[in-house]
């Protein structure tokens, strides 16, 4: 369950910390902190990462609440537990040999996706979305502009992480049964599944990015975050008269990649 008590570590109700309490919640020791827990398993909360990886699918906005706590009792919007990082890697990790293993793909292919898909897809990829989102919020999201009131860079690859989560399970894992024996047959029921499973996803993805960013109180105008569900309804519809099937699509480049 969420934690419910509530505790303000700011002092005399200013709004402002104490010089200490400045040092200690600096960008650089932050990083410290979650990069020397990331070494240390036994500091790690397991339990609630599963926690939320659960809630994602169910209920995200109870995600989000937990974040509003960490913020009120360690001043900082981002996780300092490395514990659904390291969850989140096992399940691509897994989800990537499964992907190997319906493709008939041999062991050094399969490694050789494996590397791609974790160092380019999520962590290239997660870095370069979670910038790019950093700077848009605080340029033109924020309510007003001060050192108060930003969108911390860890918060923001902590939503891409919550978005991404989902779009994982459901593309690299539950559409693995479906592939052989559906979605990459040359048939309108193949790329209507396959098609499917990817508006499913990428709106799951859309949407777990909005409750994030619309979670900060100091943010404004967040629902133009839920514009792209109007062009990914509309792709959808397009690929669907087309006859186009981004499963298959995605198969062939995972096929092109460990060439």
């Amino acid at each position: 369950m969420l934690p419910t008590t509530s505790v303000n570590s700011r002092s005399q109700g200013n709004g402002a910390l104490n010089s200490r309490d400045a040092a200690r919640h600096t960008a650089g020791a932050k990083r410290y902190k979650y990069l020397r827990r990331l070494f240390h398993f036994q500091q790690m909360d397991f339990e609630f990462a599963v926690w939320q990886m659960l809630y994602l699918f169910t209920s995200p906005q109870k995600v989000y609440r937990n974040f509003h706590y960490r913020k009120q009792t360690k001043d900082q919007w981002a996780r300092d537990d490395p514990a659904f990082l390291v969850l989140l890697s096992i399940w691509l990790c897994v989800s990537t040999i499964g992907f190997g293993f319906v493709l008939d793909m041999g062991f050094v292919e399969t490694i050789k996706l494996l590397l791609w898909v974790v160092f380019i897809d999520c962590v290239g990829v997660g870095l370069l979305i979670a910038t790019l989102m950093w700077f848009i919020s605080n340029k033109y999201l924020v309510k007003h502009r001060s050192r108060d009131y930003d969108v911390e860079w860890g918060y923001a690859f902590d939503v891409h992480l919550n978005a991404f989560y989902p779009l994982l399970v459901i593309l690299h894992f539950i559409q693995l049964f479906f592939i052989n024996y559906v979605i990459v047959l040359n048939s309108f029921i193949g790329y209507f599944v396959g098609n499917t499973f990817w508006l499913i996803a990428i709106g799951y993805y859309i949407y777990v990015t909005f409750l994030g960013y619309s979670a900060l109180p100091f943010l404004k105008n967040t629902v133009i975050l839920l514009y792209p569900f109007a062009l990914l309804l509309l792709l959808y519809l397009v690929s669907l008269a087309m006859g186009w099937n981004f499963t298959q699509a995605l198969c062939s480049f995972y096929k092109y990649r460990v060439k």
